[in-house]
């Protein structure tokens, strides 16, 4: 957060601020209950090929950003403006406007693990997180963090501080508690997590699609070097610091789940309640276990919390100034922060901290699959891209094969991913991407300038279609489990 308004002041960021942004934005509340999360989709040799396939799949998506950062360094407005370059105004919206949804979205899952980890002292008041009194304590919370952004955070180097501390003692912890703990007997009971059955090629291949949601929103975050391209120092500290990024978070990511198989059966770790880690932890070590991960957790989260509304208010303020979102979100304040733009997200944030209480079934989970798979289309489009780009080289450009096949790989990842999301998380964004027409023909409407084409009409159709189909879906309950309604 502390690179962020540094760079609104007088500033640019170089690769090492940079690789802190990235890391921190993807260590975040997902990290807590990981372990659960795996264990909810595969098995341990399951959980290695869903780790290696989400691996292999954002290097190619990083190299993607690399290739384009180089050869595009003009596109400096983060993702969508790829999207924008490859394929028309209206994509390039839509990929702005996906990127907006997932963030603020992942907020409501944020929020709602830090008031179950408060739950955690204080039971009765906030039980898991979901109740009421929790609502009001986000709603204070949301409006404290808009202030708080507002004046510039003045205090950020502090509160980085602290939520580096926080982010890295339980993990140390955890990971140290975890490798002592490692029973090869527990971890070899059940290696591919089919419980008794048949092993199966299939049975496999679910497990590790059943998960891709799960690496994935673990993994969002790895373009913000790229959001915030356009104040790095160079544009080869935007490629430098996302690869740092992505090995690093990937190292921890697989030694915490691969190594809890060997402390827990897959079904003790899936019956973890939130936040995972501190429950796994105090089964091994006690109560003072749990009290260090929900004090680190809520700390960590608040921390994540205020990178990512502001991650959340960046975006629409960028691609306004650009001319590819209204140009009310381009407005500023004397601390140079986008008002109109982080004003917009809180609001949505708002509303939807009034479902929670309302919603059955783990508003984590559900915030976790929507967000994840809102974020799909601007990350798929980003390969489209670089495909697109590489293809339409001269053919003695030097490294056009290799650059072909990066965007051929990251496309498949991408495609990979879509259907790894499955119909009804799909349908349900669908709601989320649908308002996005009236916006964006009411600001190509101020603009003075014709609306769609002829291609995006066709587009536009589509959308609509989806949004009877999942409109009809919803009214007949086949959404109800996915939206957490009774």
């Amino acid at each position: 957060m502390s690179e962020i308004q540094q760079t609104q002041q007088a500033g640019k960021l170089g690769w090492r601020s940079l690789s802190g942004l990235v890391i921190g934005s993807m260590i975040g509340a997902g990290i807590f209950n990981l372990v659960r999360n795996t264990a909810e989709s595969a098995g341990p040799l399951a959980t290695l090929i869903a780790w290696l396939v989400t691996g292999v799949g954002m290097a190619f998506l990083v190299l993607s950003f690399r290739n384009l950062a180089a050869k595009r360094p003009d596109l400096d407005a983060g993702i969508y403006s790829y999207a924008e370059a490859g394929f028309g105004k209206y994509v390039g919206f839509n990929s702005a406007w996906g990127y907006w949804i997932s963030a603020w979205i992942g907020n409501i899952a944020y929020a709602v693990t830090a008031f179950a980890a408060l739950g955690y002292f204080f039971p009765h008041v906030f039980e898991d997180g979901q109740n009421w009194i929790s609502a009001v304590g986000m709603t204070i919370l949301l409006w404290g963090v808009h202030w708080l952004i507002l004046k510039g955070v003045r205090t950020a180097s502090v509160v980085n501080l602290m939520i580096t501390i926080a982010k890295i003692v339980p993990l140390i912890v955890f990971l140290i508690v975890v490798v002592l703990a490692f029973k090869f007997n527990i971890f070899s009971q059940d290696l591919w997590g089919v419980a008794g059955e048949n092993l199966t090629l299939q049975s496999v291949v679910n497990q590790v699609k059943d998960m891709m949601l799960v690496t994935v929103w673990v993994f969002i975050g790895i373009e913000g070097a790229v959001v915030f391209s356009g104040r790095a120092k160079k544009q080869s500290d935007v490629i430098k610091a996302t690869f740092v990024g992505l090995g690093a978070v990937l190292a921890i990511y697989v030694l915490m789940t691969v190594l809890s198989f060997g402390v827990a059966t897959q079904p003790e770790l899936a019956g973890l309640k939130d936040p995972a880690m501190a429950n796994l932890l105090e089964r091994v070590v006690g109560p003072w276990g749990a009290w260090l991960v929900n004090v680190g957790l809520i700390i960590a989260v608040l921390g994540g919390w205020l990178a990512w509304t502001m991650f959340a208010a960046e975006l629409p303020y960028q691609a306004a100034k650009t001319g590819s979102f209204p140009k009310f979100f381009a407005k500023e304040n004397k601390a140079h922060v986008p008002k109109n733009s982080l004003l917009v997200t809180n609001l949505l944030v708002q509303i939807f901290i009034l479902t929670v209480p309302l919603t059955h079934g783990s508003v984590y989970n559900i915030g976790i699959a929507i967000a994840t798979s809102a974020i799909l289309i601007p990350y798929a489009l980003t390969a489209f891209y670089q495909l697109k780009f590489s293809l339409q080289e001269d053919p003695d450009t030097k490294h056009r094969a290799l650059n072909v096949f990066v965007g051929v790989m990251a496309s498949v990842y991408s495609v990979w991913l879509v259907y790894a999301a499955g119909l009804n998380n799909l349908l349900v964004t669908v709601f989320l991407y649908a308002p996005g027409v009236i916006v964006y023909g009411w600001m190509r409407k101020q603009q003075s300038k014709k609306i769609f084409t002829p291609l995006e009409w066709v587009l536009v159709v589509i959308l609509l279609i989806l949004l009877i189909f999942a409109s009809q879906q919803l009214l007949v309950g086949a959404l109800n489990e996915t939206l957490g309604i009774n």
